[in-house]
């Protein structure tokens, strides 16, 4: 099965913290800015097919293999304990990254 990435950029209030989280208009934005959360719906990036729903915390940073400067989330789900990477946004709140790479993924 070949893993294709659908773009969806949609706003969103965070159901964890109650943010309005608008588009990103130059990618798909898939987690909230502000606390760094997200919810288990993909099973591919963008397909929402996930029947899994649980709510996706940040873990953990590190860099992205194939894109050269560029950072990834690690999200782990609370309710299947899949862990998803997530391309970090550039409005994301930077202290809570900064916590996030002062530790390590999977001490969490």
């Amino acid at each position: 099965m070949q893993r294709k990435f659908t773009h969806i950029d949609e706003s969103f209030v965070c159901i964890i913290c109650g943010t309005k989280i608008p588009t990103l208009n130059y990618t798909a934005r898939n987690h909230c800015r502000e606390c760094l959360c997200s919810i288990h719906l993909d099973n591919f990036p963008g397909d929402r097919q996930s029947e899994c729903g649980g709510i996706m915390r940040p873990i953990g940073i590190e860099p992205h293999k194939k894109k050269a400067g560029v950072m990834q989330l690690l999200h782990k789900c609370e309710k299947c304990g899949e862990i998803r990477k997530n391309i970090v946004a550039e409005d994301d709140d930077y202290d809570l990254i900064l916590k996030l790479s002062a530790k390590k993924a999977y001490e969490i």
